[in-house]
């Protein structure tokens, strides 16, 4: 062999195993070793100069997760036989629906953060982490206002993600949404942070607080699909600022813009689900109007920016601090608010009880506030989940003596004492006296178990089973929430 062959197929060679050759760091995050890459891409200083997205998608691809669902719902068919003969009679049928998703593991025990509309309904939940171990996942909680939910699977080291502060999100920074879209595992794409503070009217702006879901979305232009949802939005040091939930689509897939939760948002609902079963939700208690032009010029503003209240709601937190209409909100503690959603945005990191700083415009005038925040029963205090559904339900029950159990020859049960008003006397003729055996189907013995039932309800609609001492029947009461 001439040199020149020689030097010919030693490039080939050399070539060939550099193509082979992976980075560090992805070979890291093959093999699970979290720590070490987290080390390695810190101390390379990759992101200090230049642009580049490696190091953000290998540290945050290995923190989020693959859901995959399944929900039985109802269907009617036509029985063969009886049609034979000429019947129109319809029988019922379970079918399994399957769905996909994706989560972020939050901390290495387990708990993953998803949206609600991922597991909503569904009656099994599996987990499909990078390295391709599966899991099936328990609901924690929900948050419906926020299309939030917190699941677990039963495994500790693992690789959780880091959560950044989404009010120092910049308009225009380089952000990547990493998800599962159309089942492709650990799918990266890259995009900027196209607006913030942004509202889809998902709901009525400035109504009533127990009717504001909240709408302050992160709005981007990286590649979101279904399956995505769920899944992660991250700065370019590999952090969570957002928590990928809505696509804005006349074909149902991405066509320009992606919305994702603020992480400040998500962090206070885990946190609130973790430790006390269900959101704190804190309200300030005013009904706005956007602030146009005009109203900005008649009430003499220098801008439109700001949240014009409309209405101060009685024996609220904007009450108590003295707002009154016409007032207008530039500020909450250092955060400038521009719009009812920013504002929402602000209040909803808060909690029942703690203070807030507000300032505003009257009478051309700037004027300063501190608010107390109240919760959805207009108190200061922290509730518990059982508190708020029981003040939903509007009826005050009772665990059966042991002589009733035995009467009934039932296992367990509660008496219904008081009915009030709430969602059951609205929906239903439900009268005292009547004993709840089960509620969709689970067994409730004890208030705890109805209780813990209804803080992990995934649809709208209870089914309360029982009966009347004096009814030989069962009766069945469909409550709609």
């Amino acid at each position: 062999m001439n040199k020149h062959k020689f030097f010919g197929l030693l490039i080939v060679i050399t070539t060939l195993i550099q193509c082979q050759a992976k980075p560090k760091e992805n070979q890291l995050a093959e093999s699970g070793n979290y720590k070490e890459i987290t080390e390695l891409i810190k101390n390379s200083g990759r992101n200090t100069g230049g642009l580049s997205f490696v190091s953000a998608a290998a540290l945050s691809t290995p923190c989020v997760v693959h859901i995959k669902t399944r929900i039985q719902i109802m269907v009617q068919y036509q029985d063969p036989f009886l049609g034979f003969f000429g019947s129109d009679f319809y029988r019922p049928r379970t079918h399994n629906q399957e769905s996909s998703g994706s989560g972020v593991i939050i901390s290495s025990d387990g708990y993953i953060a998803t949206n609600y509309h991922v597991i909503q309904n569904a009656t099994e939940i599996e987990v499909t982490l990078r390295n391709k171990n599966n899991y099936k996942a328990k609901v924690i909680g929900i948050d419906k206002d926020t299309d939030l939910a917190l699941i677990k699977i039963e495994e500790n080291e693992l690789p959780a993600m880091q959560i950044a502060n989404s009010d120092s999100v910049l308009v225009g920074e380089w952000v990547l949404a990493v998800g599962n879209p159309f089942n492709l595992e650990s799918t990266v794409t890259q995009g900027i942070v196209s607006a913030k503070g942004r509202s889809l009217n998902l709901g009525k702006e400035g109504g009533a607080p127990s009717q504001n879901p909240i709408q302050s979305f992160i709005q981007t232009d990286a590649a979101v699909n279904p399956g995505n949802s769920g899944g992660a939005l991250v700065n370019l040091n590999g952090e969570l600022i957002g928590i990928n939930t809505a696509i804005s689509s006349p074909t149902g897939t991405y066509a320009g813009y992606a919305f994702a939760v603020p992480s400040n948002i998500v962090k206070k609902v885990i946190e609130d689900i973790k430790k006390y079963g269900k959101v704190q939700r804190a309200f300030l208690g005013i009904q706005s109007i956007p602030l146009t032009s005009e109203l900005a010029k008649k009430l003499n503003l220098p801008s439109p920016n700001g949240v014009l209240i409309k209405n101060v709601f009685e024996g609220s937190a904007a009450d108590a601090s003295g707002l009154k209409a016409n007032d207008v909100i530039t500020k909450v503690n250092t955060m400038s608010v521009s719009s009812f959603p920013e504002l929402l945005e602000q209040i909803s990191t808060h909690r029942p009880g703690e203070m807030v700083k507000l300032e505003y415009i009257r009478n051309g005038s700037q004027a300063y506030t501190d608010a107390i925040l109240k919760n959805e029963l207009n108190t200061t205090e922290i509730l518990k989940a059982n508190e708020t559904f029981a003040h939903k339900l509007g009826i005050k029950t009772q665990a059966l003596t042991a002589q009733e159990l035995n009467t009934y020859r039932i296992t367990g049960g509660l008496k219904v004492l008081k009915i009030e008003h709430g969602v059951i006397a609205k929906s239903s003729d439900m009268k005292p006296g009547f004993v709840i055996t089960s509620v969709n189907d689970l067994e409730v013995k004890a208030e705890t178990d109805l209780y813990k039932i209804l803080s992990q309800l995934q649809s709208n609609k209870l089914i309360m089973d029982g009966f009347y001492p004096n009814r030989p029947y069962i009766v069945r009461y469909e409550i709609l929430l």
